[in-house]
């Protein structure tokens, strides 16, 4: 009951006609990041971050995340008419959704995904709602080893969950780790890693990091691939919108099966994208019409949408209550919390309810004003993919430029975000996660606070990591993480063994 009467308090805070305006804005913004392919959320979200410096807190974070969620329908929209996915999550979408477009089907294929984005959110704030309180509330019992050990499992997370290579991943981690220790020691204040450099003094900047990864690097991908765009038509018919909604029902266990998987993965640093493909591969399996999957079938362009979008939703949860992104858009949103003078975890709960409640309240809204928008705005968003990409290119490569260096006013991080948009294209061409990379730059300097302030506790004694059974639990679950790739590699050759 306190958790819906702190809901109640949230949605007086964001009703006002100011935050109803900032989430038609910034779903407006979301949905043309969202169809422009090499912005991409998280640097759509960085872009926009310095502009929120001087607006407070509550208003800034409801801008952002009603960004977050256009791009994510933005994304949709690129897939099933131009079989070009606007974000990496909306790859599984084309499956189905560019087939469906191409045999006249647009609006069914438009609808069918929007509606089921709009539920697949939904359900991702929900469970953040009943949810946050109880793990603010378990997580008030941490103290620095707890931190550590919470930190390693989301770092080890990504190398037994990632779904991909995990020496890979450690290598990307490892990278983000070094990175976040560029500065002055927050400890000693020794200075490390700057090479004589006086503009490293600070430490390297997490927006420009970010701007150059998934801006710049994106577009140069998207150069070399030399991106055509080649549309169907995007026309919406009104009946067929409410037809393809009253078929929806027929759908519910997709439903069920989607959004479990996403609010999972979006817990767990899976993130959106490993849950959209999770999702339509168990539809395929298992699915009522699996053997029509990739010939135009509705239920292939639910599965991945629901699964998206929950897991997009769900990542802000443990980015609250932890103060571990569960995406790489919410280690962004997390950055801006820190310099917005917030602190992530589960302080927040109790010291800024405006803040968190705020936020909730006005997931549940902006997911709303996003269908709508998204549906009404399809014709004018695909036709700006009509431009020539040599026109649209530059003026991303500018605004990612100018967003550089409006976050220090330095020419030097200008550089940096054309030095890690060569990593970023790097690490896309040789296939390693950036995701991991953002994260460990964003917990890195955390992480070690909390491991040194451990051994400082401890005497330099290890074992205060497993001096408590909390402590000790979330340490032992972290080292299996680690080495799960290794233990399930194993499992795979002894079962050949045992059937031969």
């Amino acid at each position: 009951m306190a958790d819906i009467a702190n809901l109640m308090h949230g949605f007086s805070v964001a009703f006002s006609f100011y935050h109803v305006a900032l989430i038609v804005m910034g779903v407006l913004l979301g949905i043309l990041v969202g169809v422009l392919p090499g912005l991409g959320a998280p640097n759509g979200v960085t872009l926009l971050l310095p502009l929120t410096f001087t607006m407070d807190p509550v208003s800034a974070i409801i801008l952002l995340s009603s960004m977050y969620w256009g791009a994510l329908f933005g994304g949709s929209t690129t897939s099933i008419l131009f079989n070009i996915p606007g974000e990496p999550s909306s790859v599984a979408t084309t499956f189905d959704g560019y087939p469906m477009a191409k045999q006249g089907r647009a609006t069914e294929a438009l609808s069918t995904a929007f509606f089921s984005a709009g539920i697949g959110a939904l359900t991702g704030v929900i469970v953040i709602t009943l949810l946050a309180g109880w793990i603010a509330q378990f997580a008030l019992r941490f103290s620095s080893p707890e931190f550590f050990a919470i930190y390693l499992l989301a770092f080890c997370s990504f190398i037994g969950l990632g779904g991909g290579d995990p020496l890979k991943a450690a290598v990307s981690l490892l990278a983000g780790l070094a990175f976040a220790t560029v500065g002055m020691d927050t400890v000693s204040g020794e200075l490390r890693l700057t090479f004589g450099w006086t503009d490293l003094l600070r430490g390297i900047s997490f927006l420009v990091a970010v701007i150059g990864l998934f801006g710049i690097g994106e577009l140069l991908l998207t150069v070399q691939e030399e991106l055509k765009f080649k549309g169907v038509s995007s026309r919406i018919e009104v009946h067929e919108i409410f037809r393809a909604l009253a078929r929806l029902p027929h759908y519910w266990v997709t439903f069920l099966r989607s959004a479990a998987v996403g609010v999972w993965m979006g817990i767990t640093p899976g993130g959106p994208t490993a849950a959209s493909f999770m999702s339509y591969g168990l539809g395929r399996r298992f699915g009522k019409y699996g053997r029509n999957f990739g010939k135009g079938e509705p239920e292939g362009v639910i599965a991945p949408e629901v699964a998206d979008h929950s897991a997009g939703t769900a990542a802000l949860l443990p980015m609250l209550a932890l103060g571990v992104p569960g995406s790489a858009t919410a280690a962004v949103m997390m950055g801006g919390l820190m310099i917005w003078g917030l602190q992530p975890g589960p302080l927040l709960f109790v010291e800024q309810p405006d803040f968190v409640w705020g936020l909730i309240a006005s997931m549940y809204l902006s997911n709303i004003v996003a269908v709508v928008l998204v549906l009404a705005t399809v014709p004018l968003f695909a036709s700006i993919l009509r431009i020539p990409f040599g026109i649209i290119g530059p003026i991303i490569i500018v605004v990612c430029l100018i967003g550089a260096y409006t976050v220090a006013n330095a020419e030097f991080d200008v550089m940096m975000a054309v030095a890690f948009g060569i990593v970023g294209y790097v690490f896309k061409r040789l296939d390693y996660p950036i995701a991991p990379l953002v994260l460990a730059m964003v917990l890195g300097d955390k992480a070690e606070d909390a491991f040194r302030q451990s051994m400082l506790y401890s005497g330099g004694s290890l074992s205060i990591f497993w001096s408590n059974g909390l402590v000790g639990m979330l340490m032992a679950l972290a080292l299996l993480l680690l080495a799960w790739p290794l233990i399930s590699r194993g499992i795979q050759t002894i079962r050949p063994a045992r059937t031969a």
